[in-house]
């Protein structure tokens, strides 16, 4: 896919969300992600896997395992992926906050994307904190998807008024 108008070149450490491919590239990441809700750590790990697709800011795939027991319940709903297949939404629970349908999991993932099979994602925005090792991360824009954007990540991204047609 060609780069959009304005795109950022990326600088020294830095990756474009243009060069990343279609489908989507899934590797592990030895980076600590962590995500907060209600000031209560809900998810820890140096095992997450990442997902990056063109366009989109990486979106971090942590094992159930690693996530606070009792802090995830299953939510009403379902969607399907074209890369990763059906995804069902969990609603995240901690620090006596609530965030309805704040999380996604693939419990069957198509064959590609059987590494992330029941771990769990968490929409940034959603959450109160989501960090990759010592960066706090910020939610791709739009509410559709849960990328999270930090300083070694350009765009622009998918997500925002106007993006829907790239």
């Amino acid at each position: 896919m060609r780069r959009p108008r304005g795109a950022v070149v990326p600088g020294p450490g830095q990756e474009s969300v243009w060069d990343y491919p279609r489908p989507p590239l899934l590797e592990p990441t030895p980076r600590r992600i962590r995500v907060v809700l209600g000031g209560e750590v809900v998810a820890d790990t140096t095992r997450a896997w990442r997902v990056c697709e063109t366009s989109h800011p990486p979106s971090y795939y942590v094992p159930r395992e690693d996530c606070a027991p009792g802090a995830l319940v299953p939510a009403a709903g379902s969607s399907v992926c074209e890369w990763k297949g059906p995804a069902a939404y969990l609603t995240v629970r901690a620090g006596g906050r609530v965030a309805e349908r704040a999380a996604w999991t693939y419990p069957d993932p198509s064959p590609r994307f059987a590494p992330i099979a029941g771990h769990v994602a968490f929409y940034p925005a959603l959450m109160d904190e989501c960090w990759v090792g010592d960066v706090r991360a910020a939610p791709q824009e739009g509410g559709f998807y849960g990328g999270w954007v930090t300083p070694d990540v350009v765009g622009p991204f998918k997500g925002g008024p106007g993006t829907w047609g790239w």
